[in-house]
């Protein structure tokens, strides 16, 4: 994913995939209100931009947004900083120090990988959910906080308090709003735009020139199953993007993560090397997608509505599209 601006707000955030526009109205409602709000969604769907954009979207607006990662953390350590801790707590505690609680108080915390926590670190979070109090590590005075709490995992909760590796009661209070962000790999006909985006992005910030795509390289990636989801997608096209030093990007630009053996490069073409996208003909984005909809259109036995139901669009905006490509 590109890098999630401070000023993000639900507003600023579409989609054609009917799953996705769900979550994302669920999402609005939840703004408004002060219920806490659960993220569930695979690694790298977009969890963390999701809960910036709902903090932006909701009175506290103005307020603190903390974000903490809970995973691969002992108990004193997730204790300390959710909590903060007192000066002489343990050793290297040469002052006192607030914790998530603390400065996101009046604000919003996330709470990403709450399911990686320990039961002695679920107990101590429900308290402080629940009635907003809590104390430092090595203190003695109660501490209030009022901050909404945003949770996040990529992990089934029901599952995990079945198998009683997570409490009920914290599950409970933690899910006032559930939103389910579906994978990159159900959002296919978003996918050229959510690839042109970060195509975009990734250019603007390496400071080229890329003007476009050549279909062939859309197609391989269309064919990928994206398991890292968004934040693959931008990992990917960041890579894209070194590889190509010309205008267009060609195939073999796109190279995912597992092409890569043991730390080494894999092999690119270098600029100006002889390739069968040489004189290709037209090779901008905007060919790429034309095609891809024609192709969709084709495989859906040319029936307008099943298409523009699979590309996530209205018949009349396909019908229009098809007769501007001049499609019989």
């Amino acid at each position: 994913m590109t890098e999630i601006p401070s000023s993000l707000r639900l507003e600023d955030l579409t989609s054609t995939n009917e799953k996705m526009a769900r979550c994302l109205k669920l999402a609005s409602l939840a703004a408004k209100s002060e219920v806490p709000v659960l993220i569930l969604g695979e690694t790298g769907t977009g969890k963390t931009l999701l809960a910036r954009a709902i903090h932006n979207s909701s009175a506290r607006a103005g307020r603190a947004c903390i974000s903490f990662n809970s995973s691969a953390m002992s108990d004193t350590l997730l204790e300390s900083e959710l909590f903060g801790h007192e000066r002489g707590a343990f050793t290297g505690a040469h002052k006192s120090v607030k914790g998530k609680f603390e400065l996101a108080d009046s604000g919003t915390l996330f709470l990403d990988e709450i399911a990686d926590m320990s039961p002695l670190a679920q107990a101590k979070i429900l308290r402080a959910v629940e009635y907003g109090e809590f104390e430092r590590l090595g203190g003695e005075r109660m501490l209030h906080s009022n901050a909404r709490v945003i949770a996040a995992t990529n992990r089934s909760l029901r599952q995990l308090i079945a198998e009683g590796k997570f409490r009920e009661d914290l599950y409970q209070r933690l899910n006032g709003v559930t939103l389910h962000i579906p994978p990159l790999r159900e959002r296919t006909e978003e996918f050229t735009a959510l690839m042109a985006a970060e195509l975009k992005a990734a250019t603007r910030a390496a400071g080229k020139k890329i003007t476009s795509i050549h279909p062939a390289a859309v197609d391989k990636l269309l064919a990928h199953d994206w398991r890292g989801n968004l934040r693959e997608l931008n990992h990917t096209m960041r890579t894209v993007v070194l590889f190509c030093e010309d205008a267009v990007v060609l195939p073999e630009h796109v190279v995912f993560e597992e092409n890569f053996d043991d730390g080494m490069k894999p092999v690119i073409r270098t600029p100006g090397a002889q390739t069968d996208a040489e004189g290709a003909g037209d090779v901008r984005l905007s060919t790429a997608i034309d095609r891809h909809i024609q192709a969709v259109y084709e495989q859906s036995g040319r029936n307008q509505r099943r298409a523009a139901r699979v590309l996530g669009i209205s018949r009349a905006r396909l019908t229009r599209h098809l007769k501007t490509m001049g499609s019989k």
